[in-house]
């Protein structure tokens, strides 16, 4: 626990940064409230100091919220309370999960929470891309194992010129891009955008500028792990048996093999083939249940990182499971007015993957009201998407 106060503040593309530390969660592992020009964003994050022994997964939790007393407004509808995470929360969430995750060190498995909101929103630069940099911040000086300083940023393109952290109406309304980048000072390591037919070099110098943009935020971000940082704690990754490593790896071969089979279903019974005699050649002669469940877990997950390591080999190699060049794409038919009786329907299929899709129209009184702490509007487009089980052959829920 720490309670020192630090800030660092810079300017950027026209626009105050302030990072500050030491004032809210005190008890929390790192904390830091982001202030992007008028927009005021807060993030937390905290980690169990052990991984439980049965964990085979990292437990990540990424949680962010736009409270709509950031904008001064009470929630519509009957009530006046936040209910479940809207999309834009949802997909805010993903933005921060998606450039974190991979900087955690390989075989951390300690459950870790990072939950941010928004604490004021001023109505020209939107509180995600300053929830992520207040979420990155608040990582870095923490001392929980990870990579390092990053940083984020939003680039529009408006009146032919790329704009950092473009206003939320010129955004919405004139902007040909909507490019959201998060990195570190060696590279970009997440990117979500939309554009308007907007040529590739335009699109490069997009990412060349957010990543200089982003070289800034991180050395921001170093300054105040410098003046309020935890140390760092110490953590050594797991060791592999070396043996069952090394038996694991005589199946390459073979699995490189299965992995060409032509046919997805055939492709999956053959790989499940080699893994299943991998794994029965491994647990041959244990007899102890516990040390048969712990080499069952430590296989499982080496014949894991073997088929992860041959479709990479493959793909290097040009190679692909179909037997396809790389300029080929697969086989698509379309076949419209699947359904006759419905206003519009198609389906449409590429390869062996399927899309049943049916549009609906309405009028101005099925427009959906968006209600949050931006300004209220209406949406004419809304597309709901399922992925039943089925579609894998997967009888899950």
């Amino acid at each position: 626990m720490s309670s020192q106060y630090a800030r660092v503040e810079r300017e950027i593309a026209g626009l105050t940064l302030t990072l500050e530390t030491g004032q809210m969660a005190r008890q929390a592992h790192g904390s830091v409230i982001a202030t992007l020009g008028g927009t005021k964003c807060f993030a937390a994050i905290c980690a169990a100091n052990s991984a439980r022994e049965d964990q085979d997964f990292f437990p990540l939790t990424v949680d962010y919220r736009e409270k709509t007393e950031a904008a001064g407004k009470i929630p519509g509808g009957f009530f006046k309370r936040e209910g479940r995470p809207t999309t834009k929360e949802i997909l805010t969430m993903r933005l921060i999960d998606r450039a974190i995750r991979p900087q955690f060190p390989e075989g951390y498995k300690n459950e870790v929470q990072v939950m941010s909101h928004a604490l004021c929103y001023d109505g020209v630069t939107n509180a995600d891309v300053t929830a992520m940099i207040a979420s990155f911040a608040a990582t870095h000086i923490s001392g929980i194992p990870f990579y390092g300083a990053m940083g984020a940023v939003r680039i529009g393109h408006i009146d032919g010129q790329l704009v950092a952290f473009p206003p939320d109406d010129k955004r919405k309304n004139e902007s040909r891009l909507d490019l959201v980048v998060a990195g570190h000072k060696a590279g970009i390591c997440m990117v979500e955008a939309g554009a308007k037919q907007l040529p590739e070099a335009d699109m490069i110098n997009a990412l060349e500028m957010a990543h200089q943009i982003i070289t800034t935020i991180a050395e921001m971000c170093d300054e105040l792990r410098a003046k309020a940082g935890k140390p760092m704690q110490t953590f050594d990754a797991p060791k592999v048996d070396a043996a069952v490593s090394s038996a694991v790896e005589r199946y390459r071969p073979r699995m490189r093999d299965a992995l060409m089979t032509a046919g997805k279903q055939a492709r999956h019974d053959a790989i499940a083939k080699v893994s299943d005699d991998a794994m029965l050649a491994l647990l041959d002669g244990i007899t102890d249940e516990k040390e048969k469940a712990g080499r069952k877990k430590l296989v499982g997950k080496l014949v894991h990182d073997l088929i992860g390591s041959c479709e990479r080999q493959a793909i290097v190699e040009g190679r692909r499971a179909d037997g396809r060049k790389a300029d080929e794409i697969r086989e698509i038919t379309i076949v419209p007015n699947f359904v006759p009786r419905v206003h519009g329907s198609c389906l449409f299929t590429r390869g062996e993957t399927q899309a049943h899709v049916t549009v609906t129209l309405g009028t101005t009184d099925d427009e959906a009201i968006i209600d949050g702490i931006d300004e209220e509007y209406k949406k004419n487009f809304y597309l709901h998407y399922n992925f039943p089980p089925y579609s894998v052959v997967d009888p899950g829920p």
